[in-house]
Protein backbone atom coordinates (compact mmCIF):
# COMPACT_ATOMS: atom_id res chain seq x y z
CA UNK A 1 0.00 0.00 0.00
CA UNK A 2 1.05 3.60 -0.56
CA UNK A 3 1.33 4.27 3.18
CA UNK A 4 4.00 1.61 3.64
CA UNK A 5 6.17 3.13 0.86
CA UNK A 6 6.56 6.44 2.67
CA UNK A 7 9.74 6.90 4.65
CA UNK A 8 9.38 7.10 8.40
CA UNK A 9 11.88 8.03 11.09
CA UNK A 10 12.55 7.79 14.80
CA UNK A 11 13.35 10.65 17.17
CA UNK A 12 16.91 10.54 18.53
CA UNK A 13 15.50 10.78 22.06
CA UNK A 14 14.54 7.10 21.84
CA UNK A 15 18.05 6.19 22.99
CA UNK A 16 18.16 8.54 25.98
CA UNK A 17 14.63 9.37 27.18
CA UNK A 18 12.02 7.31 29.02
CA UNK A 19 14.22 4.34 29.91
CA UNK A 20 12.10 2.18 32.19
CA UNK A 21 13.58 0.74 35.38
CA UNK A 22 11.01 -1.80 36.52
CA UNK A 23 12.72 -2.52 39.83
CA UNK A 24 12.23 1.09 40.94
CA UNK A 25 9.04 1.80 38.96
CA UNK A 26 10.67 4.75 37.26
CA UNK A 27 11.21 6.17 33.78
CA UNK A 28 14.51 8.02 33.52
CA UNK A 29 16.49 10.17 31.14
CA UNK A 30 20.00 8.80 30.79
CA UNK A 31 23.11 10.34 29.28
CA UNK A 32 25.86 9.52 31.74
CA UNK A 33 26.48 8.63 35.38
CA UNK A 34 26.85 12.21 36.58
CA UNK A 35 23.54 13.28 35.00
CA UNK A 36 21.76 10.22 36.42
CA UNK A 37 22.97 10.95 39.97
CA UNK A 38 22.10 14.62 39.68
CA UNK A 39 18.62 14.16 38.23
CA UNK A 40 17.45 11.01 40.02
CA UNK A 41 19.68 10.43 43.08
CA UNK A 42 17.07 11.34 45.74
CA UNK A 43 14.13 9.51 44.17
CA UNK A 44 16.24 6.43 43.45
CA UNK A 45 17.35 6.29 47.08
CA UNK A 46 13.75 6.65 48.22
CA UNK A 47 12.82 3.63 46.10
CA UNK A 48 15.56 1.33 47.33
CA UNK A 49 18.65 2.15 45.26
CA UNK A 50 20.82 2.88 48.27
CA UNK A 51 24.14 1.07 47.99
CA UNK A 52 27.01 1.61 45.52
CA UNK A 53 26.30 -1.91 44.25
CA UNK A 54 22.66 -1.00 43.60
CA UNK A 55 23.65 2.08 41.63
CA UNK A 56 26.33 0.27 39.64
CA UNK A 57 23.84 -2.44 38.69
CA UNK A 58 21.36 0.22 37.56
CA UNK A 59 24.05 1.99 35.57
CA UNK A 60 25.00 -1.22 33.75
CA UNK A 61 21.36 -2.00 32.98
CA UNK A 62 20.77 1.47 31.52
CA UNK A 63 23.93 1.26 29.38
CA UNK A 64 22.79 -2.12 28.05
CA UNK A 65 19.31 -0.77 27.30
CA UNK A 66 20.77 2.17 25.34
CA UNK A 67 22.84 -0.24 23.24
CA UNK A 68 19.78 -2.45 22.69
CA UNK A 69 17.76 0.52 21.46
CA UNK A 70 20.56 1.62 19.15
CA UNK A 71 20.56 -1.80 17.47
CA UNK A 72 16.81 -2.22 17.47
CA UNK A 73 15.90 -1.24 13.90
CA UNK A 74 18.62 -3.29 12.23
CA UNK A 75 18.01 -6.35 14.41
CA UNK A 76 14.25 -6.15 13.89
CA UNK A 77 14.66 -6.10 10.11
CA UNK A 78 16.96 -9.13 10.31
CA UNK A 79 14.44 -11.03 12.45
CA UNK A 80 11.61 -10.19 10.07
CA UNK A 81 13.58 -11.50 7.08
CA UNK A 82 14.49 -14.74 8.88
CA UNK A 83 10.89 -15.30 9.99
CA UNK A 84 9.61 -14.72 6.45
CA UNK A 85 12.01 -17.34 5.11
CA UNK A 86 11.84 -19.99 7.83
CA UNK A 87 8.68 -19.77 9.92
CA UNK A 88 5.72 -22.07 9.17
CA UNK A 89 2.38 -20.73 10.47
CA UNK A 90 -0.12 -23.01 12.16
CA UNK A 91 -3.05 -20.81 11.07
CA UNK A 92 -2.01 -19.51 7.63
CA UNK A 93 -5.44 -17.97 7.02
CA UNK A 94 -4.49 -15.20 9.44
CA UNK A 95 -2.07 -13.93 6.79
CA UNK A 96 -4.83 -13.42 4.22
CA UNK A 97 -6.18 -9.87 3.79
CA UNK A 98 -8.50 -8.85 6.62
CA UNK A 99 -12.12 -9.77 5.95
CA UNK A 100 -15.24 -8.25 7.50
CA UNK A 101 -16.21 -11.66 8.90
CA UNK A 102 -13.34 -11.33 11.39
CA UNK A 103 -14.83 -8.18 12.87
CA UNK A 104 -17.60 -7.84 15.42
CA UNK A 105 -20.92 -6.55 14.00
CA UNK A 106 -20.84 -3.64 16.46
CA UNK A 107 -17.40 -2.60 15.22
CA UNK A 108 -18.47 -2.80 11.58
CA UNK A 109 -21.59 -0.75 12.30
CA UNK A 110 -19.64 1.95 14.16
CA UNK A 111 -17.02 2.19 11.42
CA UNK A 112 -19.68 2.32 8.70
CA UNK A 113 -21.57 5.04 10.53
CA UNK A 114 -18.36 7.07 10.84
CA UNK A 115 -17.99 7.20 7.05
CA UNK A 116 -21.52 8.50 6.40
CA UNK A 117 -22.08 12.10 5.31
CA UNK A 118 -23.26 14.01 8.33
CA UNK A 119 -21.88 11.52 10.85
CA UNK A 120 -21.03 13.25 14.11
CA UNK A 121 -19.60 12.47 17.53
CA UNK A 122 -22.93 12.24 19.31
CA UNK A 123 -24.23 9.74 16.79
CA UNK A 124 -21.11 7.62 17.09
CA UNK A 125 -21.22 7.64 20.89
CA UNK A 126 -24.57 5.89 20.71
CA UNK A 127 -22.75 2.88 19.26
CA UNK A 128 -19.89 2.78 21.79
CA UNK A 129 -19.53 2.36 25.52
CA UNK A 130 -18.24 5.56 27.06
CA UNK A 131 -15.94 4.42 29.86
CA UNK A 132 -15.01 7.96 30.86
CA UNK A 133 -16.43 11.06 29.19
CA UNK A 134 -13.95 13.28 31.01
CA UNK A 135 -10.90 11.22 30.00
CA UNK A 136 -12.34 10.31 26.58
CA UNK A 137 -11.95 6.55 27.04
CA UNK A 138 -14.27 4.29 25.03
CA UNK A 139 -14.86 0.59 24.48
CA UNK A 140 -16.51 -1.57 21.83
CA UNK A 141 -16.30 -5.13 20.46
CA UNK A 142 -13.64 -5.36 17.73
CA UNK A 143 -13.08 -9.02 16.76
CA UNK A 144 -15.38 -12.01 16.73
CA UNK A 145 -14.67 -14.84 19.18
CA UNK A 146 -13.57 -17.25 16.41
CA UNK A 147 -11.10 -14.71 15.03
CA UNK A 148 -9.69 -14.00 18.50
CA UNK A 149 -9.13 -17.72 18.96
CA UNK A 150 -7.50 -18.16 15.55
CA UNK A 151 -5.19 -15.19 16.02
CA UNK A 152 -4.31 -16.33 19.52
CA UNK A 153 -3.42 -19.82 18.26
CA UNK A 154 -1.09 -18.34 15.65
CA UNK A 155 0.58 -15.95 18.08
CA UNK A 156 1.05 -18.69 20.67
CA UNK A 157 2.49 -21.04 18.04
CA UNK A 158 5.01 -18.40 17.03
CA UNK A 159 5.85 -17.59 20.64
CA UNK A 160 6.62 -21.27 21.30
CA UNK A 161 8.70 -21.66 18.12
CA UNK A 162 12.47 -21.34 17.93
CA UNK A 163 12.23 -18.20 15.81
CA UNK A 164 14.00 -15.07 17.15
CA UNK A 165 11.71 -12.63 18.92
CA UNK A 166 11.99 -8.98 19.81
CA UNK A 167 10.48 -7.40 22.92
CA UNK A 168 7.08 -5.90 22.10
CA UNK A 169 8.02 -2.54 23.65
CA UNK A 170 10.42 -1.08 26.18
CA UNK A 171 8.37 -2.19 29.22
CA UNK A 172 6.86 -5.59 28.37
CA UNK A 173 9.20 -8.57 28.16
CA UNK A 174 6.81 -11.15 26.71
CA UNK A 175 4.90 -10.81 23.45
CA UNK A 176 5.16 -10.57 19.68
CA UNK A 177 5.83 -7.71 17.28
CA UNK A 178 3.25 -8.09 14.53
CA UNK A 179 5.33 -6.44 11.81
CA UNK A 180 8.13 -8.97 12.37
CA UNK A 181 5.62 -11.78 12.00
CA UNK A 182 4.38 -10.33 8.70
CA UNK A 183 0.95 -9.29 9.96
CA UNK A 184 1.17 -5.55 9.36
CA UNK A 185 0.16 -5.63 5.71
CA UNK A 186 -2.72 -8.15 5.81
CA UNK A 187 -4.16 -7.31 9.23
CA UNK A 188 -3.09 -4.14 11.01
CA UNK A 189 -2.79 -1.67 8.12
CA UNK A 190 -6.28 -2.39 6.71
CA UNK A 191 -7.70 -2.33 10.24
CA UNK A 192 -6.22 1.15 10.71
CA UNK A 193 -7.03 2.55 7.29
CA UNK A 194 -10.52 1.15 6.70
CA UNK A 195 -12.00 1.01 10.16
CA UNK A 196 -10.06 2.74 12.92
CA UNK A 197 -9.33 5.99 11.10
CA UNK A 198 -13.02 6.90 10.48
CA UNK A 199 -13.80 6.13 14.13
CA UNK A 200 -10.84 8.05 15.50
CA UNK A 201 -11.53 11.02 13.23
CA UNK A 202 -14.82 11.58 15.06
CA UNK A 203 -13.62 10.62 18.53
CA UNK A 204 -10.27 12.42 18.55
CA UNK A 205 -10.03 15.01 15.74
CA UNK A 206 -7.71 17.14 17.88
CA UNK A 207 -5.24 14.25 18.24
CA UNK A 208 -4.85 13.55 14.52
CA UNK A 209 -7.54 10.86 14.52
CA UNK A 210 -8.37 11.61 10.90
CA UNK A 211 -4.74 11.68 9.78
CA UNK A 212 -3.37 8.39 11.08
CA UNK A 213 -0.60 7.27 8.74
CA UNK A 214 1.41 4.69 10.67
CA UNK A 215 1.27 2.39 13.67
CA UNK A 216 3.14 -0.02 15.89
CA UNK A 217 1.25 -3.20 16.75
CA UNK A 218 2.23 -5.88 19.22
CA UNK A 219 0.81 -8.64 21.35
CA UNK A 220 1.58 -8.57 25.06
CA UNK A 221 1.32 -11.56 27.36
CA UNK A 222 0.78 -11.63 31.10
CA UNK A 223 1.24 -14.95 32.89
CA UNK A 224 2.58 -16.47 36.12
CA UNK A 225 6.36 -16.44 36.12
CA UNK A 226 6.43 -13.80 33.36
CA UNK A 227 5.08 -10.25 33.24
CA UNK A 228 2.18 -9.99 35.70
CA UNK A 229 1.60 -6.24 35.76
CA UNK A 230 2.74 -3.05 34.08
CA UNK A 231 3.86 0.20 35.66
CA UNK A 232 2.28 3.55 34.96
CA UNK A 233 3.27 5.07 31.64
CA UNK A 234 1.99 6.78 28.52
CA UNK A 235 2.27 5.50 24.95
CA UNK A 236 4.47 6.70 22.11
CA UNK A 237 1.33 7.24 20.06
CA UNK A 238 -1.35 9.80 19.41
CA UNK A 239 -4.05 7.18 20.01
CA UNK A 240 -4.17 3.58 21.26
CA UNK A 241 -6.50 0.62 20.92
CA UNK A 242 -6.03 -2.30 23.30
CA UNK A 243 -7.96 -5.49 22.45
CA UNK A 244 -8.17 -8.46 24.82
CA UNK A 245 -7.69 -11.69 22.83
CA UNK A 246 -7.89 -14.15 25.75
CA UNK A 247 -7.24 -16.54 27.34
CA UNK A 248 -9.01 -17.09 30.66
CA UNK A 249 -7.83 -14.80 33.44
CA UNK A 250 -8.72 -12.83 36.52
CA UNK A 251 -7.33 -9.46 37.52
CA UNK A 252 -5.06 -7.47 35.23
CA UNK A 253 -7.41 -4.50 34.78
CA UNK A 254 -6.16 -1.39 33.04
CA UNK A 255 -6.02 1.67 35.25
CA UNK A 256 -6.06 5.23 33.93
CA UNK A 257 -4.98 8.55 35.36
CA UNK A 258 -4.97 11.94 33.74
CA UNK A 259 -3.02 13.23 30.76
CA UNK A 260 0.73 12.88 31.18
CA UNK A 261 1.39 16.63 31.23
CA UNK A 262 -1.32 17.32 33.82
CA UNK A 263 -0.52 17.67 37.54
CA UNK A 264 -1.82 15.07 40.00
CA UNK A 265 -2.40 12.81 37.02
CA UNK A 266 -2.88 9.64 39.09
CA UNK A 267 -4.76 11.12 42.03
CA UNK A 268 -7.92 9.15 41.22
CA UNK A 269 -7.11 6.24 38.90
CA UNK A 270 -9.96 4.61 36.98
CA UNK A 271 -9.93 0.81 36.66
CA UNK A 272 -11.26 -0.78 33.45
CA UNK A 273 -11.70 -4.54 33.23
CA UNK A 274 -10.75 -6.37 30.04
CA UNK A 275 -13.43 -8.20 28.04
CA UNK A 276 -12.23 -10.72 25.45
CA UNK A 277 -12.84 -9.44 21.93
CA UNK A 278 -13.41 -5.86 23.03
CA UNK A 279 -11.10 -2.93 22.44
CA UNK A 280 -10.42 -0.01 24.77
CA UNK A 281 -9.75 3.27 22.93
CA UNK A 282 -7.77 6.08 24.56
CA UNK A 283 -5.37 8.90 23.85
CA UNK A 284 -1.75 7.82 23.83
CA UNK A 285 -0.85 10.50 26.37
CA UNK A 286 -3.31 9.14 28.93
CA UNK A 287 -1.35 7.78 31.87
CA UNK A 288 -2.20 4.13 32.41
CA UNK A 289 -0.89 0.78 33.60
CA UNK A 290 -1.97 -2.79 34.27
CA UNK A 291 -3.00 -4.15 37.65
CA UNK A 292 -1.42 -7.45 38.74
CA UNK A 293 -2.76 -10.55 37.05
CA UNK A 294 -4.70 -12.80 39.40
CA UNK A 295 -4.91 -16.17 37.67
CA UNK A 296 -4.59 -17.54 34.15
CA UNK A 297 -3.02 -15.84 31.14
CA UNK A 298 -3.97 -12.55 29.49
CA UNK A 299 -3.04 -11.88 25.86
CA UNK A 300 -3.77 -8.46 24.38
CA UNK A 301 -3.30 -6.88 20.97
CA UNK A 302 -2.12 -3.28 21.37
CA UNK A 303 -1.95 -0.90 18.41
CA UNK A 304 -0.25 2.45 18.78
CA UNK A 305 -1.82 4.74 16.18
CA UNK A 306 0.32 7.60 14.94
CA UNK A 307 -0.28 10.79 12.96
CA UNK A 308 2.83 12.44 11.55
CA UNK A 309 0.85 15.69 11.21
CA UNK A 310 0.87 15.83 15.01
CA UNK A 311 4.16 14.24 16.03
CA UNK A 312 6.29 16.01 13.42
CA UNK A 313 5.71 19.15 15.47
CA UNK A 314 6.35 17.70 18.92
CA UNK A 315 7.79 14.33 19.91
CA UNK A 316 5.52 12.95 22.65
CA UNK A 317 8.43 11.28 24.43
CA UNK A 318 10.82 14.22 24.81
CA UNK A 319 8.30 17.05 24.25
CA UNK A 320 10.62 18.73 21.76
CA UNK A 321 10.70 19.05 18.01
CA UNK A 322 11.88 15.61 16.87
CA UNK A 323 15.48 15.09 15.85
CA UNK A 324 14.98 12.59 13.04
CA UNK A 325 17.04 9.41 12.79
CA UNK A 326 16.80 6.77 10.05
CA UNK A 327 14.80 3.70 10.97
CA UNK A 328 13.13 0.63 9.51
CA UNK A 329 9.49 0.35 8.42
CA UNK A 330 7.15 2.78 10.13
CA UNK A 331 9.89 3.81 12.57
CA UNK A 332 8.25 5.88 15.28
CA UNK A 333 5.92 7.57 12.83
CA UNK A 334 7.86 10.75 12.05
CA UNK A 335 8.27 12.00 8.47
CA UNK A 336 10.24 14.71 6.72
CA UNK A 337 7.21 15.76 4.76
CA UNK A 338 4.87 18.45 5.97
CA UNK A 339 1.32 17.09 5.83
CA UNK A 340 -1.46 19.43 6.96
CA UNK A 341 -0.91 19.95 10.67
CA UNK A 342 -3.42 19.81 13.50
CA UNK A 343 -3.23 21.16 17.02
CA UNK A 344 -1.27 18.92 19.34
CA UNK A 345 -3.68 16.79 21.38
CA UNK A 346 -5.25 18.95 24.06
CA UNK A 347 -5.11 18.06 27.74
CA UNK A 348 -8.86 18.10 28.42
Amino acid sequence: MATARRRFFRCACFCSENLYVARYGLHVRFRDEQQLRLDYGPILRSRGCVSPKDFQQLLEELEQEVKRRQRLGQESAARKALIANSYRPVRPEIYNPLQDVALAPEFLAAAEYSTLPGADLQGLLQQLETVSEEQRIYRLPVFTAPFCQTLLEELEHFEQSDMPKGRPNTMNNYGVLLHELGLDEPLVTPLRERFLQPLMALLYPDCGGGQLDSHRAFMVKYAPGQDRELGCHYDNAELTINVALGKTFTGGALYFGGFFQAPSALAKPLDVEHVVGQGILHRGGQLHGARPLGTGERWNLVIWLRASAVRNRLCPMCCRKPELVDDEGFGDGFTREDPPSVDVCVLT
